[in-house]
């Protein structure tokens, strides 16, 4: 009776142990990383503010001048809502004409908070289409207008929203704004290598080991 006893008792203190004592803890389960949002993973393609890869380069013209002056570059935000600067500013003085960086379908001509917005769906540029936006301007195309590329959109209004003399000029896929410096192919964005031209009635200094007449073009080759 009493071995009865005493191993009834033994089995309760085990399993009481069992349910007391914590074992080995257990290593934690995989969890298989979140997929960034299309947001954060076009910010960080674009965080050394180049011209993004998978932006075709579709554009024939600036949208401003021949070559204007960038005068503040494309700032992504981390966020939607982050700081940042959604586009880039160029430099044009008012009544410059707009023009489309390539061929499109206007989606929007009217006014924003006080300003001219022409916005510009991207002919063959995927689904949803690029998005093109100009501002301040003084449109002179509607909503709907199928314009060619080069064609005029409208005029450089006088006043700006953020800067005196420019033209801020973005770019979007759906929601997500995108550096709109990558529209434009290289030889758009390039300004070529620096050449010194003659001037006329100045001669051009010796170097040593170089006659007078080869730098003046008058030795032989």
């Amino acid at each position: 009776m009493r071995a009865r006893r005493c191993a009834s008792a033994c089995t309760w203190v085990a399993l009481l142990l069992t349910v007391m004592v914590p074992g080995p803890p257990r290593p934690a389960p995989e969890v298989a990383p979140v997929a960034a949002s299309a947001w954060a993973t076009v910010a960080a393609a674009d965080a050394g503010a180049g011209p993004d890869p998978t932006v075709p380069t579709v554009a024939r013209h600036w949208p401003v001048g021949t070559r204007p002056a960038v005068l503040r570059g494309w700032e992504p935000p981390v966020t939607p809502y982050g700081p940042g600067h959604r586009g880039v500013d160029l430099a044009a003085v008012g009544a410059a004409p707009v023009r489309a960086v390539t061929a499109g379908r206007v989606s929007f001509a009217g006014r924003v908070a006080g300003r001219g917005v022409v916005s510009l769906e991207l002919t063959g540029t995927g689904t949803p289409p690029l998005r093109t936006t100009y501002e301040p301007v003084e449109a002179t195309v509607r909503k709907g207008d199928e314009v060619a590329a080069g064609e005029v959109l409208g005029t450089v209004e006088p006043t700006g929203s953020h800067c005196a003399a420019c033209l801020h000029w973005g770019l979007l896929r759906g929601d997500v704004y995108l550096n709109p410096l990558s529209v434009l192919p290289p030889w758009l964005l390039a300004r070529g290598p620096s050449r010194l031209l003659p001037v006329l009635g100045v001669p051009l200094p010796a170097q040593p080991g170089v006659g007078a007449g080869a730098l003046s073009g008058g030795g032989t080759p």
